[in-house]
């Protein structure tokens, strides 16, 4: 029997497990048996039968178990007859399917295809209710509607919607969309058998719709050719595409954004009639009007301008200028001349980027008057009254002169320029202004044929280098590089080198960097001798020693280290010759052989100024390379070898202190033993170093100290001088410590606090401090907690003893205590001593320090007198602190608590109010920190209760403050404005951090400054006897006292003064206030805040609560000469002022 017969003879239900056999056969690669070729081989009617075959076989299989019942029957997971097996039926469903595609392949003109058009639909329908996860079997039947679709047979738009609707979905959730987007497109012409009007293709349209909202379209060139096939499917759809453009617009990136223009631009070519108008006025034209009319701080305006600009830069073609003049026409030139400044300043980005809008139709002669009246249109721009108009135009007509200088007449450009340099270069209402003219000068540079012109008009300029702004300092030497640059012009000739020099020693980084750019090849020609170097830094320096300082100092950004180090050689060169040693003047003769007739030595004298500037160079190029010296290990031995061998006799020659300090620096980047005699005799001179000695006579050789590794030497001398200098009792004195010196040396307390302040605050010497071992540090940081008792001992003594240490040395090594402390917790975190330590130290502030707080009897009022402003000092001292350590993160709960009762016991004290302006940062810091960990993790219910009860206190410690201010005022009101004047900025700051804070207990904070108000504008208006007296207070400062001083933080930022109006409507929500006097109290907060013109949306909410409950009180006493009936009436002017009723 023939392979034909065969396979015909098995299509049927009775030999469906021979048919299926087959068509393993057919998938099996290694074997010879191909369905497609028996089918082919086949004649007309034997092909038929086979159809008639297959259609009889999926007809039974379909009975036996519909494709809805697929998925039941296969979760019960029992055993069933073969018959009704779901992947039984499925296996013969897919290989009917397989057979019916393959004949469609091999389908000849005139074939008689009925049954298998019944095949088709009987798998179609198979299709539409298959279940998601019957995946292959889906795709082999989309596939033969997608062919039915291609052949173009009967009913192929049914078969063609189905596959193109099924590809459509598949691309939006298929993870490898691009197979199922090139289907979409070929595809596409399945459309225009659609009826857009149609409800029934309403989900079609919502599905093509997404389309524009997957980036995969935009990128997919296939996904490009269908967008922008859509734009031509139907006139109607183009307005809905461009609406779902534009909303999702915000979101796209820059690259996203040019893939959408690059589809409008596209669409637009193609289109025609109807749908070219389409195009260009509901979507092109939209685009321009939203690029004039969108406010530039909006997200979508950036996206919007480059979508225009795609289309303005692609003129030259007719038609794209055409189009270009007719839509900008009837809006372009109305938004030149709006009232509204920024609608003028983006119509002029558009009209000069798009210069010149012409209609290519018109004859040369109008088009010549048009051209002419734009570019006098943009001469009326560069005049405008608004400096942003002002600087877009200038930048606008720069872009014109610079793409179209061959084009213009003469005149025109000199008009614009001039305008350019003499009057906008030189506008004193706008630095903005001032500064676009230089930027934008660069862009006229870039063409040739402008730098004759612009070279006579430069110079003009040259005092816009010493502008007050310096950004247009910026701006005018970056166009100054720019000129050198393009060789339009010899920058010297536009700015003389002093005037550079000048600006080079005084000015910002931004600004100094690039006069060091402008003039690096003048003073350091990479292409001439090493000599050459030197005797160009001479000069600059003999020029202006700072100017020399600063270029040396960001010389390193513009050529190699190496360079940076022959330099230095070559400096050292010539210093050696200026103290006449011989040490290497032989290097010196070899290094300059090949230039033997020109290598005399150059030789200062003893010029101080000059060779002193020589070696503060060296010092700053070393800084400079000093990280490229470190790791090029053998550069530094050689650098610090020719350097070593001479700075003994340096130190010997050059006595004069401007020589000495830079000696100090540069010995102190080399090994001690490189300097023996230099380092041997650094620690005595610190030691012998005057008690009142400043920070310039002893940094560099602490510097030096620790960077030749000896930094627990000097910590021990700070150490012993601290411990000798304290109070002994007795003969306690510790003789067991090791004393490096022989001689006696008196302790200097002072000045070892001064080394210390000095190795803590600046980084370098900080981290050798810190990386010692414990030993020394805890001694030092024991020693330093020692003298609290000299501070007790002043405190309680009334007399002064010459024997004790002076009180500002005592206060100094007690803030180091804590200081140190900080320091120490802060590299050593897994323990928590030195907080204990710290606790400890609040602890002896609140048992010793505090009673001094308290008001002593009148026969101690002369030691009260001295000892209550002492006491309040050291307190303030401690309290700043700690206020450090919770800011920089040390503070744990403990710490935090034990700070806050220690804020809590102050105020307690007769005298405690002094301290408030130290109090304040403490709360504004602990609640802060508190902020910080809520925004870093979640808070679990344990934390969150912690965190309830420390803000909890430090809104009751708030309270309390805002008592003791409110009862200081009345008893001593000089004083105590004094008092809040000075707390203002740590109130200020506090309040900034609580209203972050929209909960309890820190939201409290606002309800006690609104009854502080409340109460002192109410006893007002309650001793007012005369209604002439009832005013209503227009600013702060005709508030109370308190109230003024209270309302004028809060009115200083407007978040704070917008959650202080909650709070305002809050209280009266909740019937908290209720009396007259309380709603006018509330008004007149309401008058000065509007007054000040701050959160106009919640002043609104907060005076229309008050006017409900106003009106209760409506019925007060029709007495003219009553003061309640007063208080009402101005209550409702005013209310109504605020209302704008």
């Amino acid at each position: 029997m023939s392979k034909r017969k065969a396979f015909l003879k098995a299509a049927c239900k009775e030999n469906v497990e021979d048919f299926l056999h087959f068509i393993q056969l057919h998938k099996d690669k290694t074997e010879p048996f191909d369905v497609e070729e028996v089918v082919q081989e086949m004649p007309r009617d034997q092909r038929e039968a086979l159809w008639g075959r297959l259609a009889s076989l999926l007809q039974d299989v379909l009975q036996d178990l519909p494709p809805e019942c697929w998925e039941e029957g296969r979760e019960e997971g029992m055993e069933v007859e073969l018959a009704k097996d779901p992947k039984h039926i499925m296996a013969v469903v897919d290989a009917v399917a397989l057979v019916a595609l393959l004949s469609l392949q091999v389908l000849q003109d005139g074939d008689t295809y009925s049954i298998l058009l019944e095949i088709a639909h009987k798998l179609h329908a198979v299709l539409v209710s298959l279940p998601v996860s019957e995946a292959p079997l889906q795709l082999h039947i989309h596939t033969l509607c997608e062919a039915w679709w291609k052949k173009g047979l009967k009913e192929k738009e049914k078969f063609g919607h189905t596959a193109f609707l099924i590809s459509l979905q598949k691309s939006f959730i298929s993870k490898k969309p691009g197979v199922e987007i090139q289907r979409v497109w070929s595809l596409h012409d399945v459309l225009l058998s659609l009826d857009y009007t149609s409800e029934d293709n309403k989900p079609i349209i919502n599905l093509l719709l997404q389309c524009f909202h997957q980036p995969i379209y935009f990128r997919n060139d296939d996904g490009k050719r269908f967008l922008v096939f859509l734009f031509s499917w139907n006139v109607n759809f183009i307005w809905l595409i461009h609406g779902t453009i534009k909303n999702q617009l915000e979101f796209h990136s820059k690259t996203m954004t040019t893939h959408i223009v690059e589809i409008y631009f596209r669409a637009w070519k193609k289109a025609s009639g109807d749908f070219l108008e389409q195009i260009e006025t509901s979507c092109i034209q939209d685009f321009m009007q939203c690029a004039i009319f969108l406010h530039r701080a909006s997200p979508v305006h950036a996206k919007v301008r480059q979508i225009v600009s795609y289309f303005q830069t692609r003129k030259g073609c007719n038609k794209v200028d055409k189009m270009l003049y007719n839509l900008y026409k009837p809006i372009l030139w109305k938004a030149l001349n709006a009232p509204n400044f920024e609608v003028r300043a983006n119509a002029t980005l558009l009209f000069t980027e798009a210069f010149p809008i012409i209609d290519p139709d018109q004859s040369n002669e109008n088009i010549d008057n048009n051209i002419q009246k734009q570019l006098d249109t943009a001469m009326v721009l560069l005049g405008d009254p608004h400096p942003t108009v002002r600087s877009t135009a200038t930048l606008g007509v720069c872009k014109i002169l610079a793409k179209c200088w061959e084009l213009l007449p003469p005149t025109i450009i000199t008009d614009f320029l001039k305008k350019l340099v003499l009057e906008l270069a030189a506008d004193t209402s706008s630095p903005d202004v001032r500064c676009s003219v230089f930027k934008c000068l660069t862009i006229v540079l870039d063409n040739a044929l402008s730098h004759p012109l612009i070279e006579k008009l430069l110079p003009t300029l040259k005092y816009n280098l010493h502008d007050n702004s310096e950004k247009v300092r910026t701006a005018f030497l970056d166009m100054l590089i720019k000129v050198k640059a393009v060789r339009a012009a010899k920058f010297w000739d536009v700015c003389k080198m002093d005037h550079l020099l000048a600006r080079l020693a005084i000015d910002s980084p931004s600004v100094s960097k690039r006069v060091v750019d402008l003039l690096f090849k003048s003073f350091f020609p990479v292409n001439e001798s090493e000599k050459e170097w030197c005797c160009r830094c001479i000069t600059l320096i003999q020029m202006n020693p700072m100017a020399a300082r600063k270029f040396y100092q960001y010389a390193y950004k513009h050529t190699a280290p190496t360079n940076i180090i022959k330099l230095m050689l070559a400096i050292r060169r010539v210093l050696n010759n200026c103290i006449q040693t011989d040490c290497d003047l032989t290097d010196i003769n070899e290094s300059n052989k090949e230039n033997s007739a020109q290598a005399e030595p150059v030789n200062l004298g003893k010029d101080v100024a000059v060779l002193s500037s020589l070696l503060e160079v060296v010092v700053i190029l070393w800084r400079s390379v000093e990280k490229a010296l470190k790791q090029n290990e053998e550069a530094q031995k050689y650098t610090v070898a020719k350097f070593g061998n001479v700075l003994s006799k340096y130190f010997q020659t050059f006595e004069d202190e401007r020589c000495t300090v830079p000696l100090i620096q540069m010995a102190s980047f080399m090994p001690s033993a490189a300097v023996p005699t230099f380092s041997c005799g650094v620690l005595s001179r610190l030691r012998r170093m005057d008690p009142g000695a400043v920070p310039t006579h002893y940094s560099q050789l602490l510097d030096c100290i620790c960077s030749w590794g000896q930094t627990a030497d000097i910590l021990e001398l700070i150490t012993d001088w601290l411990t000798e200098a304290l109070p002994k009792h007795g003969e306690k004195a510790n003789a067991s410590r090791k004393v490096r010196i022989q001689e006696t040396m008196e302790a200097k307390p002072d000045l070892a606090l001064a080394y210390l302040e000095y190795l803590l605050n600046h980084t370098s010497t900080q981290q050798k401090v810190l990386t010692l071992c414990q030993t020394p540090l805890k001694q030092l940081h024991a020693v330093l907690g020692n003298w609290k008792t000299v501070l007790h001992s002043h405190l309680s003594s009334s007399t002064e003893d010459p024997q004790r240490p002076n009180l500002e040395t005592a206060l100094k090594a007690f803030i180091f205590h804590s200081r140190l402390g900080a320091h120490l917790q802060h590299d050593a975190p897994e323990s928590r001593d030195y907080l204990l330590s710290i606790e400890h130290m609040a602890v002896w502030v609140a048992e010793r320090v505090l009673p001094f707080l308290a008001k002593c009897p009148t026969s101690e009022g002369e030691e009260s007198e001295r000892s209550q402003p002492l006491a309040a000092q050291i307190t303030e001292s401690f309290l700043t602190v700690c206020r450090d350590i919770i800011l920089v993160g040390l503070a744990d709960e403990t710490f935090k608590g034990q700070i806050l009762h220690l804020c809590s016991l102050i105020l307690l004290s007769d005298t405690g109010y002094l301290c408030i302006p130290a109090v304040l940062p403490i709360l504004k810091e602990v609640a802060d920190s508190y902020s910080r960990a809520d925004t870093n993790n979640e808070a679990g219910d344990e934390q969150e209760a912690a965190t309830t009860v420390i803000l909890g206190v430090v809104a009751n410690i708030f309270q309390k403050i805002i008592e003791l201010l409110a009862r200081r005022l009345r008893k001593e009101p000089e004083e105590a404005k004094r008092l809040c004047q000075s707390a203002v900025p740590s109130l200020s700051e506090f309040l900034q951090m609580a209203q972050t804070w929209d909960r309890a207990p820190l939201s409290g904070v606002f309800s006690t400054i609104f009854a502080a108000i409340i109460v002192e504008k109410r006893h007002l208006l309650q001793k007012i006897t005369h209604p002439e007296e009832v005013i209503t207070p227009e600013s702060a400062e005709d508030m109370p006292p308190l109230s003024s001083i209270l309302l004028s933080v809060i009115l200083n930022s407007p978040s704070v003064c917008k959650a202080f109006l909650a709070e305002v409507s809050s209280s009266l929500d909740s019937e908290a206030i209720g009396s007259l006097n309380e709603l006018a109290a509330i008004l007149h907060i309401l008058a000065v805040i509007k007054h000040n013109a701050q959160a106009k949306a919640s002043l609104k909410s907060a005076a229309t609560s008050v006017q409900q409950h106003l009106y209760k009180h409506a019925a007060t006493s029709v007495d003219s000469r009553d003061i309640q009936r007063v208080i009402f009436e101005s209550s409702v002017k005013t209310l109504n002022e605020i209302l704008d009723l």
